[in-house]
């Protein structure tokens, strides 16, 4: 059994959910009670390893992988814009095939589980510290808090821990540099307003909640200092899948002279995909979301239709920024320029 955060209850109810097979977590991912790259990554890890428990029962190693491979098809289907998943997925097919019998392979499939998680929570860790060094500079130029716009969930939430985009924000205020973050609240879902908005204030970051169409407006004044956001899926040329509405601000960020960051651990690079406008895939989620709202009212969640009911809606969850709007990319590695040649100078295993 492996529990889980409900993010659908939140920032106004902390659910547990309690997860007992492959297809649970499956409906988890794809529902979105869990969400976020890293966190994708990480219940898809332990799906398998829940798949796995279940394959223990057939009697034959063949029968075994072939639980496991029908498994990890029913999984990928679930999110398909962020690469996250399938990475975990072939991470735990690759290291269960080393073992020669079943009570093995549940072992080992556990181990790669706990091992993506952990991996997850110390790369943003590491995140954290490199991107900090990003606010410290900019508060050493300017008096008054550094303000920082970000846009989605790219928090703890998202990840194990820490976050992406997130963790610059909260390594930098631990270490006492006065800033401040706008929050866009992130339609349809509004992860921003829910859950951005949520972490901060637990965490004591000062912050503001505006509405998508608002940064450019607060960028056009000089109330932007530094953007930083996460991402779902980045080429290895430096093309950046994240939410919708991304690339609007990266626009009016290279409109304005603000530095655009993307902060993701290297599991969220997909070093098989070279243009992200053509190759990468952008999940279309139900017209719901855009036609509907939800949120707490009289101690419990109601939903309200917003929009005319014979109105059709297209709902993309994720758009792409081109490599030449991002300033630069923070990996656990360290920053970099978002273009092939200084991507692959951080990881040159990966070079092509």
């Amino acid at each position: 059994m492996v529990q889980l955060i409900d993010q659908r209850f939140l920032p106004h109810d902390f659910v547990l959910e309690e997860v007992r097979t492959v297809e649970q977590m499956a409906t988890a991912i794809r529902d979105m009670h869990v969400r976020g790259a890293g966190l994708i990554g990480a219940s898809a890890g332990y799906g398998m390893y829940l798949a796995a428990i279940e394959a223990a029962s057939h009697p034959t190693v063949a029968a075994f992988d072939e639980h496991m491979a029908r498994a990890a098809a029913q999984l990928r289907t679930t999110r398909p814009t962020a690469v996250n998943l399938s990475w975990a997925i072939e991470r735990q097919l690759q290291n269960i095939a080393v073992a020669k019998i079943a009570r093995e392979k549940v072992a080992l499939a556990l181990r790669t589980a706990e091992l993506i998680a952990d991996e997850d929570a110390e790369h943003c860790r590491v995140i954290g510290q490199h991107g900090s060094k990003l606010i410290h500079e900019i508060a050493q130029r300017k008096t008054g808090p550094v303000n920082v716009l970000t846009h989605c969930n790219a928090g703890w939430l998202a990840f194990v821990d820490y976050g992406s985009a997130t963790a610059p924000i909260y390594a930098a205020h631990d270490n006492g540099l006065p800033l401040h973050v706008w929050v866009t609240e992130t339609r349809p879902r509004n992860q921003g307003s829910k859950l951005t908005a949520w972490e901060l204030g637990q965490h004591g970051v000062p912050h503001t909640v505006i509405a998508d169409s608002a940064a450019g407006h607060l960028m056009q004044r000089g109330e932007v200092d530094l953007v930083i956001v996460g991402s779902d899926r980045t080429t290895y040329t430096g093309d950046v899948a994240n939410k919708i509405g991304t690339y609007l601000e990266a626009v009016a960020a290279k409109a304005n002279n603000i530095p655009f960051y993307v902060a993701l651990p290297s599991s969220s690079i997909d070093w098989k995909m070279r243009e992200g406008l053509k190759e990468i895939p952008i999940e279309q989620r139900g017209a719901e979301e855009i036609k509907e709202a939800d949120g707490w009212f009289d101690g419990k969640y109601v939903g309200v239709r917003i929009a005319p009911d014979e109105s059709p809606a297209a709902n993309y969850g994720f758009d792409v920024t081109p490599r030449h709007l991002v300033t630069g990319l923070i990996t656990e590695r360290g920053v970099c320029e978002a273009n092939e040649k200084s991507i692959c100078s951080l990881f040159p295993e990966h070079a092509p």
